[in-house]
């Protein structure tokens, strides 16, 4: 069971501009912007990362809560599996590596499953 990944994931996502006020880039004024030379490889794939989600996250909503929530929440997911894969990349520490590698899996099962859901109802 990844009961403790998942309940990490939950305290960093109640815990808004927490990564992104310590990085920071917590007014998200750096959104769209070049890469600064000056920042590690891994601070930019962060930013990158989070410039990606942040904007996939802005959905046009139907009105329809499901539907709504499942495409504010794949991206959201999405985002998640791609901070992963930047501290796979890039990162030293084998426990933070490890949960990373839970990440991804666990968080891919529930992209697959949403957006089986969501082409479910919409039909």
């Amino acid at each position: 069971m990844m009961f403790p990944v998942r309940a990490a994931l939950v305290a960093f996502c109640l815990t808004p501009g927490l990564a992104l006020a310590q990085s920071g880039h917590g007014d998200h004024s750096g959104h769209g912007m070049a890469a600064d030379p000056d920042l590690a490889a891994s601070t930019q794939a962060y930013i990158a990362v989070n410039d990606a989600m942040h904007r996939d996250m802005a959905i046009t909503f139907t009105g329809d809560a499901d539907v709504d929530f499942l495409l504010g929440m794949i991206p959201h997911h999405e985002g998640a599996v791609a901070m992963a894969r930047v501290v796979l990349e890039h990162g030293a520490d084998a426990e933070t590596r490890k949960l990373a590698e839970e990440i991804i899996a666990a968080q891919e099962v529930e992209i697959a499953w949403m957006k089986a859901r969501l082409a479910a109802l919409r039909q």
